[in-house]
């Protein structure tokens, strides 16, 4: 009885051996960066730790790198400020001399 029961509950996908499933798509840089990122943001300590799994620790540094570059140019521009002007800020640093 538990038997049927147990097939009758049990989804499709599950009695399919794993063999016979399509691979699972490995993460990039990019989502290993954008995850970290903002897990980071988040001061979510689980899902720092799963990102930074996902890619080499220089992977991720690049990939981090690449993301603070695009959001410094994109605040840059939606303030009309420079890319320096902005990362300053951001840091709480001191406005650079000429």
């Amino acid at each position: 009885m538990f038997s049927r029961l147990r097939r009758i509950l049990v989804s499709d996908r599950a009695t399919v051996p794993a063999a016979d499933r399509p691979p699972a798509r490995p993460h990039n840089i990019f989502e290993a960066a954008a995850t970290y990122v903002s897990a980071c943001a988040d001061d979510d300590q689980q899902r720092i730790d799963e990102a930074a799994g996902w890619v080499s620790p220089e992977a991720l540094s690049f990939g981090v790198s690449e993301l603070a570059c695009r959001a410094v140019i994109a605040l840059a521009r939606e303030r009309d400020e420079s890319p320096q002007t902005v990362a300053r800020g951001l840091l709480g640093l001191p406005a650079a001399g000429p």
